[in-house]
């Protein structure tokens, strides 16, 4: 590190020491306010809140280069309020086609251009690189401003200027003014405090590294003043500002003390008796028909969400916002009168009523959101409903594929029982059927062949038809068999035991115990009888089918005679 040194004389030291003080404080508030800023910084831009706190207007006994920059600041920011406040509104009442007679008030546009008019104005002859001495800075102001209805020039031994501001006549002490105006910090002293071992204090004096290479020139504390200006002002003009004006009582700053001529005197050069006349006969609000249309549309159901017009075909694509807002305003419970709409705005009177409007959209926005989340709440609702019903379906059917599945398998495994079942009565049947045809022989008894046998083998439930069948077939063959072993005079009996049969059967008590006795032929010896002799050859007719002896007892006598009945 290599020291250098620089002598210098007190009122040099003094200067660059409270140069120092002066650029560490204003750079260290302006680090703070950064910060501040980044902490408190909304990525919405609509949302954005800022404060400015501005010094008013000063008047000392002396007043130098500091005076000088506070009101010409001053002077700026009055006439940003008056540009904005009172003539552009009044213009714009004027555009817009309201009947509005004009408010006077005082612009002090003239003595902002005095001040920082380029090339002519204070500012830019300050900064005048020629100008050596405040005795020539004070020659070339009162050449290039002489003349100007609010550049008063001062006593000729007096080394002062005058400007007549919009709150007072200033008098300016041109003394030091150039070397206030050029009040830039030694680059040995940025040096030395960019090697403070804090990193803050480093940060806030970047042109002390020895590394860094400034090829540009210093500005003056006028340029910075009047470049922070304008950006401060580019700043507001893009946003909407509420001005809040403080009044002082006094000049001792005492309490319960109340000064009226200096009261009245602050109320008359702020330019509060215009403003108060513009608030009561004006309007404290208005909005483009869009806007107005887009904030205001929710508070009327023929707007609300979109409005198509009368229908008409002539209508112009602006016609139906127009006629939106007009049906809006009509149908609102607010005075008609509170409301005018010109060519481009819309205008509310007083603030009273917009405080009403902002209180019925609120009310209607809680009503709209309490329909929204109903809205959302039935939506989700329902799309649980419809998971749970999806679910409900996906489930019921895979439970019927399983109970279906459940069940074709029962159904296969008893269609397979019952194939099994069947195929296994089938066999048992075919065996029992054989069993029972090749068992009968055996199981019929020996000597059986007599047609009077009812002996038959006993024959499973299923076979009981085919038994009875098998066993008629069976008594049918032994009637054959035995009728086969006849011989014809067999046959011949047989033949009468038949006839006998259908003659006595059922019709004599005894006939069934002479069954089994053979016929002995003509037991009754009919063929020696005379008298049947005698009768055959009288009809022709030998053939007997009955005959027997009677004994015919007589009613007179009492007699038993004998007689051969045929």
């Amino acid at each position: 590190m290599e020291d250098v040194g620089c002598e210098l004389d007190a009122r040099q030291a003094a200067n660059a020491r409270n140069t120092l003080c002066r650029t560490l404080y204003g750079r260290l508030f302006t680090w703070l306010v950064n910060k501040i800023n980044e902490i408190l910084k909304s990525t919405q831009r609509e949302k954005n809140l800022a404060l400015l706190d501005f010094y008013g207007f000063e008047l000392l006994e002396i007043n130098s280069f500091e005076q000088f920059a506070i009101n010409y600041s001053a002077e700026k920011i009055h006439q940003n309020f008056v540009h904005n406040v009172l003539r552009l509104e009044q213009e714009i009442y004027l555009r817009e086609g309201l009947e509005w007679t004009r408010v006077d008030f005082f612009d002090n546009e003239s003595i902002c251009e005095l001040i920082d008019k380029p090339s002519y104005g204070i500012l830019a002859i300050i900064n005048e690189p020629h100008l050596n001495s405040n005795e020539s800075l004070l020659l070339r102001i009162q050449q290039c401003c002489a003349g100007h209805p609010n550049f008063i020039s001062g006593s000729q031994n007096s080394m002062c200027f005058k400007i007549r501001h919009f709150a007072n006549v200033v008098s300016y002490s041109i003394h030091r003014f150039l070397e206030k105006n050029s009040d830039v910090l030694p680059k040995y002293v940025s040096g030395a405090m960019h090697q403070s071992k804090l990193p803050l204090v480093q940060s806030l004096f970047p042109e002390g590294n020895p590394r860094r290479q400034v090829n540009r020139k210093p500005t003056t504390l006028s340029s910075n003043v009047r470049t922070q200006l304008h950006t401060l002002l580019a700043i507001i003009k893009n946003r909407r500002s509420h001005y809040v004006f403080c009044i002082k009582p006094n000049e001792c700053k005492q309490s319960l003390t109340f000064d009226l001529a200096l009261v009245q005197h602050q109320v008359r050069y702020m330019s509060l008796m215009p403003l108060v006349h513009l608030c009561r006969t004006g309007h404290c609000f208005h909005l483009p028909h869009a806007k107005f249309y887009n904030r205001y549309k929710l508070l009327n159901s023929s707007t609300w969400p979109h409005y198509r017009g009368n229908g008409s075909a002539d209508n112009a694509p602006g016609c139906s916002i127009v006629e939106g807002v007009a049906l809006i305003i009509r149908n609102l419970p607010l005075p008609a009168a509170e409301f005018t709409i010109g060519t481009k705005n819309v205008f509310v009177r007083s603030p009273r009523t917009e405080y009403e409007l902002e209180q019925f959209r609120r009310e209607r926005i809680n009503e709209l959101a309490i329909l929204i989340q109903t809205k959302f709440r039935m939506y989700v609702a329902r799309k649980h409903f419809m998971r749970m019903r999806q679910s409900q379906i996906i489930i019921a059917s895979a439970w019927r594929t399983w109970r279906a599945r459940k069940e074709y398998t029962v159904m296969k495994y008893k269609r397979q029982v019952h194939w099994a079942v069947d195929i296994i009565s089938r066999y048992y049947r075919h065996w029992k059927i054989r069993h029972f045809l090749l068992t009968i022989p055996m199981r019929l008894p020996p000597n059986t062949l007599s047609p009077l046998s009812t002996e038959w083998p006993t024959a499973p439930k299923f076979l009981a038809e085919t038994s009875r069948l098998l066993r008629a077939i069976y008594h049918r063959w032994k009637c054959y068999i035995y009728r086969s072993s006849f011989d014809q005079t067999s046959r011949n009996r047989m033949r009468e035991k038949v006839t006998a049969s259908i003659i006595f059967k059922d019709r004599k008590a005894s006939y069934s115990r002479s069954v089994g006795h053979p016929f002995v032929g003509d037991y009754v010896r009919l063929r020696h009888n005379q008298q049947w002799k005698k009768m055959c050859v009288e009809t022709n007719d030998q053939y007997v089918v009955f005959a027997d002896i009677i004994n015919k007892i007589t009613r007179s006598s009492g007699k038993v005679k004998s007689h051969v009945f045929k």
